[in-house]
């Protein structure tokens, strides 16, 4: 018999609807329930893509036993922590603080007015390694509930007072940090620079683009080369392992390992979003076409598998997939990926299978030698081992020809993989995640000159107004699924698809972008924004679900929202040089400040704003008709470069001259001479002569 999920949307409470657990969505009747009955609350917060998710389901919720006394004794209660990441958020600061850890599933115990009293991640189902199992913990929870029920209830309220410190700290006047603040920050990251393999610190190496994007952004400030080399080299050795997938493009969320080889093989849409643009933007730097290829591949995997019908773009992809498809529920780690040396021999022509398996690494028995689990046993992951030009000197063939056969090999694979039995899809759409995508797809066209990209990311913009908007109330709805639209967006997924809309405008250059990005603000400012302290809230006001109202602002696997909002304000105060947008980036600065100087390095997102507010700041105004070549020799000359605190307006008639004007007064008479696209370029608003020669616009940008 079905719980109480039956009818949710979410993919990963679905995944639980037929457990023997009696979950109840996170909402009022569980926690009428739970006071009712004076029960305590089992909170389980997942997501559909999630190894140990799955593994404790098979051990703990689909045992009857532990289900037995779950429904005897608690109300359960699960959430999809992408769907709520409020809720995620307030338990997880709670479990960190109690564990020194945390991650997922999120194991949390709650009393009836939903205040945590205890709490964990995943646990066994039985007693091991000296640590209770969960059947133990139950029934010491339960039994600590019917005796000192009074004084668990009665320190709630101590509990909530340290998560609300912990989320806002006493409000006190700050400095905005300075210079020796992005100093010390590289420093942290040249001391924990890998040199051997590239990433930071020791396995399990995490990709975290937020990292390289405050080196990038620094090396643009500072010059330093080695804020360059780090994120170059680690882009390189992520993108030769394991962790990416060889034949079909995109990333894998991380590797267990310090030489990026074995992955934990589940595909994020967050993860592919923020990779793409790393790796546009070392491409800039660089013009090496390694970098382009594997944005260009990251951005086809997400519109060959990842995206809506209708434009939008999907969540994510299971670690976990069938190894046998005669035994459907026997699932593995990577199965998908994975490949034996005796199935490419069968595959591939005799040559092409040699010089497959020399390139990446392929071995008969298998290329994973340090296997605890036994999962790979016999199997290898696909990772470049040696070059082309190496692999072409081995065999005595010449470069072209080993890259002519390795080409023909991968759709022949990518072929034959297709047939396999996939890894689950978490097809919801995600406003905020999209708005990361829709990022990536825009600099993807503009960066790589490719119109495709560019419909990708209008498109999925149309998705976001016409499915997850409410043009009447001017709200934004988390979560698209299956024709239903529903939870009240975040501040991420104002802030996040405002950003997009910003990025989308400098690609195809529609006022309309911008005019909605202005909208969408004051919005986000009317419903998040705290006005007496500054900075944003996570969720509005007023959600009697919630124990208390927090502020993220760490920059972890995807950056913060308020590290967005903060660098959409300086984005727009800097089109439309208007006293609002300024104003609240200011005070969003001050409220952020504390954090900036104490955790840098938790919040490298935040720093790239902070470096925004504080550079030399470049505005561009292009008169003329897009389609022109030198229009497009303009724009393209812009594009080639990694210019962060650049703006790039272009006027195409006098509607756009009009709307623009609104916006950046200049535009006004800045117009084309002698009938020729006109780039006028300006530092910190004062410009420089205008000009329609390419070559004086270059030394114009130098």
């Amino acid at each position: 018999m079905p719980n109480h999920l039956i009818s949710e949307k979410s993919p990963y409470l679905q995944q639980h609807a037929h457990n023997p657990v009696d979950w109840y969505p996170w909402g009022d009747e569980a926690f009428e329930k739970a006071r009712n009955e004076s029960k305590p609350i089992f909170l389980s917060i997942g997501y559909s893509t999630c190894h140990w998710c799955h593994v404790m389901e098979r051990e703990s919720f689909e045992n009857d036993q532990i289900a037995e006394v779950l429904n005897q004794s608690f109300v359960p209660v699960k959430v999809d922590r992408e769907e709520r990441p409020d809720v995620d958020h307030i338990y997880m600061t709670y479990v960190q603080a109690a564990t020194g850890s945390g991650g997922w599933p999120m194991s949390v115990f709650l009393t009836p007015d939903r205040t945590p009293f205890f709490g964990g991640t995943y646990f066994a189902p039985d007693n091991r390694y000296g640590r209770p199992g969960f059947s133990t913990i139950l029934e010491r929870i339960a039994a600590t509930w019917r005796d000192k029920h009074g004084e668990i209830v009665q320190s709630s309220g101590e509990v909530i007072a340290q998560l609300q410190n912990i989320s806002q700290p006493a409000a006190a006047e700050h400095q905005i940090p300075d210079r020796a603040t992005l100093d010390s920050t590289f420093q942290y990251f040249r001391r924990t620079f890998d040199s051997k393999h590239g990433g930071f610190g020791e396995a399990p190496k995490f990709p975290r683009p937020v990292a390289l994007s405050f080196l990038f952004h620094y090396h643009a400030l500072s010059r330093r080369a080695e804020a360059l080399e780090m994120p170059l080299e680690t882009l390189r050795a992520m993108a030769q392992g394991g962790m990416h997938d060889q034949l079909g493009g995109g990333f894998h969320r991380y590797s267990v390992d310090e030489r990026w080889f074995v992955p934990h093989f589940e595909k994020m849409l967050y993860d592919q979003a923020q990779l793409v643009v790393s790796y546009l933007e070392a491409y800039q730097l660089t013009h090496d076409e390694f970098y382009a290829s594997i944005a260009r591949g990251t951005l086809d995997y997400v519109l060959r598998d990842m995206t809506h019908s209708e434009g939008g773009f999907y969540s994510a992809e299971d670690a976990d997939s069938v190894i046998d498809p005669a035994n459907p529920k026997e699932k593995g780690e990577g199965a998908f990926y994975l490949w034996t040396a005796a199935e490419l021999a069968q595959l591939l022509d005799e040559r092409t299978a040699q010089l497959f398996a020399y390139r990446f690494g392929v071995e008969p028995d298998g290329n994973v030698h340090n296997d605890p689990h036994g999962e790979f046993t016999g199997k290898n992951i696909l990772y470049v081992r040696h070059t082309i030009e190496d692999t072409a000197q081995n065999f005595h063939l010449s470069e072209e020809t080993v890259t002519a056969l390795l080409a023909k090999a991968v759709p022949q694979l990518l072929e034959v993989r297709s047939k396999r039995v996939r890894p689950h899809l978490d097809d919801k759409v995600l406003t905020g995640w999209n708005g990361l995508m829709i990022s990536a797809f825009a600099k993807g066209a503009q960066i790589l000159d490719e119109s495709r990209y560019l419909t990708a990311a209008q498109r999925a913009m149309d998705f976001i107004f016409s499915r997850l908007y409410n043009a009447d109330t001017g709200i934004l709805l988390r979560r698209f699924r299956d024709g239903d639209s529903a939870i009240p967006g975040f501040l991420d997924d104002y802030a996040f698809t405002t950003a997009a809309l910003l990025d989308l405008y400098e690609t195809d250059f529609n006022p309309a972008h911008l005019e909605r990005a202005i909208v969408l603000t004051a919005k986000m400012r009317e419903l998040f924004e705290d006005t007496s302290e500054g900075a944003f809230f996570t969720t509005t006001a007023g959600d009697a679900s919630l124990v208390l109202r927090m502020k993220d602002d760490y920059d972890g696997a995807e950056p913060s929202g308020n590290s967005i909002a903060l660098f959409n304000l300086l984005r727009l105060a800097h089109i439309t040089d208007r006293s609002e947008f300024r104003d609240a980036a200011q005070r969003t600065l001050r409220a952020l400040s504390p954090k900036m100087a104490s955790q840098p390095i938790a919040v490298p997102r935040m720093l790239v704003a902070l470096q925004y507010s504080q550079a030399v700041k470049w505005e561009v105004v292009i008169a003329g008709d897009p389609k022109s070549e030198l229009t497009r020799a303009f724009l393209q000359k812009l594009r080639t470069s990694f210019r962060p605190h650049t703006i790039v307006l272009l006027v195409d008639s006098e509607a756009t001259r009009e709307k623009l004007a609104k916006y950046f007064p200049a535009v006004g008479s800045m117009r084309e001479i002698d009938d020729k696209p006109t780039a006028y370029v300006c530092q910190d608003y004062t410009c420089q002569l205008p000009t329609n020669e390419l070559a004086k616009f270059s030394e114009l940008l130098q």
